[in-house]
């Protein structure tokens, strides 16, 4: 049986997200004594501000992109529980525009831009999604998006760019190719670079939509709520963004990120207390092979709990059972927070005791049938 869950207080609602963000003025947020420091004022002083994000941003966010996406909704499977052994709510962002997350921080990052800057259009590279985000950003703008795109995209990925009208340009499939065909593509064109996730307006955009408003403050900020969110990483956009909201509204909560073996450079980065770059990824998830910036670096290094790895084979048994009993197509990237979620190490870890409540993020559903049939009969 599939539901979302009710909003404590009220009637059953499809999506933790409130329709509008709570007004967290400075002068207002003693109405939210659990926020942290970092997030109770902005500091114009970039020397003294901690993290890339604050409350205004996440305001300013919010209003920007209300038009421009869909408020996707929550799920539960009774079925999942049991196989879990945990109560979990999916937040599937793979019914989101674009079939993705993404279009959150790209649509913000796009209509961020003043109009003389917008007016040469916009540049970005990306395994796929954040690729097709841009383009619908920047047509809904009626501006050029330059995408750049490895070699070695998914087809559908490439497709959904070409059907928002992006220019497709090809890289090599490393991230050090992608970002050099980038810069190339900058200097040629005069576009604007929107980063997929090293940007203060993606993590800003996460923040202001992903599991905050009033009826997550409710579910996270009062027991019985939710008391683990596991979020897929990879440049830790993403993860920046809801760890920093939810620890703003709860600061007990746990934050755990989900990454593929293969792509383990944020496990190793938290291990050794720095940043750690792969000379090559290998893993079924492609839109987990980017490693940490600068910007996402100091949260995922000071706020995220745990970073859990997991091999493909569990990723692809994630995505069957997210296709047969949720009912929901998810790429492998997607999938990542389920696999987590039933793997071995994480009921072997301290968190599997101390979580009842998880919340998973399924961040996307662009997958090639082809890929998909193959990954089901491996």
């Amino acid at each position: 049986m599939l539901m979302a869950p009710p909003a404590s207080g009220g009637s059953p609602s499809g999506s933790f997200e409130a329709s509008t963000l709570p007004n967290l003025h400075p002068s207002r947020v003693r109405l939210f004594p659990s926020l942290h420091p970092y997030l109770m004022e902005r500091k114009d002083n970039k020397e003294n501000q901690i993290y890339a994000a604050d409350i205004v941003s996440i305001r300013e966010a919010q209003l920007r992109i209300a038009p421009y996406i869909h408020r996707t909704p929550v799920l539960t499977s009774t079925s999942l529980d049991f196989i879990a052994g945990k109560q979990l709510f999916f937040k599937c962002e793979c019914f989101q525009k674009g079939g993705a997350f993404k279009i959150r921080g790209a649509s913000n990052a796009v209509f961020s831009l003043e109009d003389g800057q917008a007016a040469k259009g916009v540049v970005t590279h990306s395994s796929g999604n954040h690729a097709a985000a841009v383009s619908l950003a920047a047509k809904l703008r009626g501006i050029p998006a330059y995408i750049v795109i490895p070699k070695n995209a998914p087809k559908c990925k490439v497709e959904n760019v070409k059907r928002y009208g992006g220019q497709v340009i090809w890289s090599e499939a490393t991230i050090q190719s992608r970002e050099t065909v980038a810069r190339k593509v900058q200097q040629e064109t005069g576009a604007v670079l929107i980063h997929p996730f090293n940007d203060k307006n993606i993590i800003s955009l996460v923040i202001s939509s992903k599991w905050s408003g009033h009826n997550f403050a409710r579910a996270v900020g009062a027991s019985p709520g939710i008391d683990t969110i596991i979020v897929p990483i990879s440049g830790g956009g993403l993860i920046s963004g809801v760890t920093l909201a939810a620890k703003a509204l709860n600061p007990s909560i746990r934050v755990l990120a989900a990454e593929p073996k293969g792509a383990d450079d944020a496990a190793r980065s938290k291990a050794e207390g720095r940043i750690i770059t792969l000379p090559e990824t290998d893993t079924i998830a492609d839109g987990l092979r980017a490693f940490l910036g600068e910007l996402t670096w100091p949260v995922v290094r000071d706020l995220v709990d745990d970073i859990i790895t997991v091999d493909d084979a569990e990723i692809i048994e994630a995505m069957r059972l997210c296709y047969e009993i949720l009912k929901v197509a998810v790429e492998p990237s997607g999938a990542v927070g389920l696999a987590a979620v039933l793997s071995q190490r994480f009921r072997q870890s301290a968190a599997w005791n101390e979580s009842s409540k998880i919340g998973i993020i399924l961040s996307g559903g662009n997958v090639d049938l082809g890929v998909l049939w193959e990954s089901f009969h491996r």
